[in-house]
């Protein structure tokens, strides 16, 4: 089972399992204890350069092609078997800084995820 969290909601424990932070960046005004997060998989996360691009004015569209693109890679590719694996042994869950996880990159690296389970 794979969640959509945001990293600033409190853990659930019993109910989050292992929680991943899935962007680039330490959320603004947060502690590391008060996120109690057990992941940070950078390299799942979009690249800087695709985020800057988005934040101009990039179609959502042609963000998930490219964060796709950028998650075929070899460490990315790796890296999303490992969490796979993760999630098969029980709950995972996406922690994102954004206001919206369902329409974030989140959500995209969740399906992702899922296809391969």
């Amino acid at each position: 089972m794979i969640r959509l969290r945001r990293v600033y909601d409190p853990p659930e424990p019993g109910v989050d399992g292992v929680r991943v932070l899935v962007d680039r960046l330490w959320p603004r005004g947060l502690s590391k204890a008060a996120a109690a997060v057990d992941e940070w998989p950078k390299a799942v996360t979009p690249s800087a350069e695709l985020r800057k691009w988005f934040h101009a004015g990039g179609s959502a569209g042609e963000f998930r092609a490219r964060y796709e693109a950028e998650l075929a890679g070899p460490e990315a590719v790796a890296e999303l078997a490992r969490l796979r694996g993760l999630a098969a042994g029980g709950p995972v869950t996406l922690l994102t800084a954004v206001k919206d996880p369902e329409h974030s990159h989140a959500s995209v690296l969740a399906g992702l995820l899922a296809e391969g389970a």
